[in-house]
């Protein structure tokens, strides 16, 4: 199985890492604008270096292409590698905004291409655990945290080309809530610049408060911020009557009115998902992926309305429907 790769920054590097563990699999073309990075991830896994994803796509015989690149950047990545038969991996978010986002669904509809986007929360073996547990009880509310520092790439500081914390970091808490609870049909918002405003060329909040309402009646609130210098709070937490669930990146804790149990996760869910959509590809089975390119746009869209209600001074914003 031959695979590409448009962008060869630090996801990229992670999920090359993890495919070249994989049998069966070989990494043979490398695309980034910077020259400099496809070359240095040609060299290491002995495939070809491009600064054009066209030229890639004109000479490579590829069965999957990885699109790891800034939200901003999507132009017709996807919509060539559908057009060509290629299966895609595409890092989350999407997109920046949804027109561009509906644009690549459509062409992926048409191809039928094996498609997937990297959300590793859905493969952690605790949010199966948590899904089967939480069968059946009403969902009264959930939390979510993304609580961390800045990044350092300059693009994430831009609120043109990143979308903020809450399009492009805290949408695994979005879609976490969404995979768990169900789908979320209004959003109201607040963010503010608190504590960075010496940044240079900073213009996103550093702290956000969305309010969710789910289509089967669950509130929640998710919260972000990216002005902490330490590592704190990432995850969600399932409220019931009988049952807390919080999930992490590191375990999954179930909390009941006589007892606690916190299971760290065993499968590492970055690994996982590569896994499941190289096997999607070798069999031609889309329904084994857990996170496609139709619902993630979805999450994209909750995150968008989000943004939209923070600029209404916390308006409540109706999630579009697709």
């Amino acid at each position: 199985m031959r695979i590409g790769f448009i962008g060869c920054g630090g996801i990229a590097n992670l999920h090359m890492n993890n495919l070249s563990r994989m049998e069966g699999v070989e990494l043979v073309a490398f695309c980034d604008v910077d020259e400099s990075r496809a070359k240095e991830a040609a060299n290491r896994f002995k495939g070809n270096a491009y600064t054009d994803h066209k030229a890639m796509f004109d000479r490579e015989q590829l069965d999957a292409v990885y699109i790891c690149i800034p939200p901003h950047a999507h132009t017709d990545q996807e919509i060539l590698a559908a057009q060509r038969g290629i299966a895609i991996f595409v890092e989350k978010p999407i997109a920046r905004n949804l027109d561009k986002a509906l644009e690549i669904l459509e062409a992926i509809r048409k191809s039928g291409v094996i498609n997937c986007v990297g959300y590793h929360f859905r493969y952690f073996d605790g949010t199966d655990l948590a899904k089967e547990r939480l069968t059946g009880k009403t969902v009264g509310m959930v939390m979510g945290y993304w609580m961390g520092g800045l990044p350092g790439v300059y693009w994430w500081r831009k609120l043109e080309m990143s979308g903020g914390q809450i399009v492009e970091q805290t949408t695994h808490i979005f879609d976490l809530a969404r995979y768990i609870v169900g789908d979320i049909v209004r959003v109201s918002s607040a963010t503010a610049l608190r504590a960075l405003q010496g940044v240079p060329d900073l213009n996103v909040p550093d702290v956000g408060v969305v309010n969710v309402w789910f289509e089967n009646g669950a509130i929640g609130c998710i919260a972000n911020t990216c002005m902490l210098k330490m590592g704190y709070n990432t995850g969600l937490h399932v409220i019931t009557q009988d049952l807390i669930v919080e999930i992490s990146g590191v375990s999954t804790k179930f909390i009941e009115p006589n007892r606690t149990e916190e299971i760290r996760h065993q499968r590492n869910g970055h690994f996982y998902e590569s896994f499941v959509f190289v096997e999607a590809v070798k069999t031609k089975n889309q329904s084994l992926i857990r996170s496609d390119y139709s619902d993630a746009v979805k999450t994209l869209s909750v995150t968008l309305a989000a943004l939209k209600s923070a600029e209404r001074n916390g308006e409540p914003v109706e999630v579009p429907k697709f």
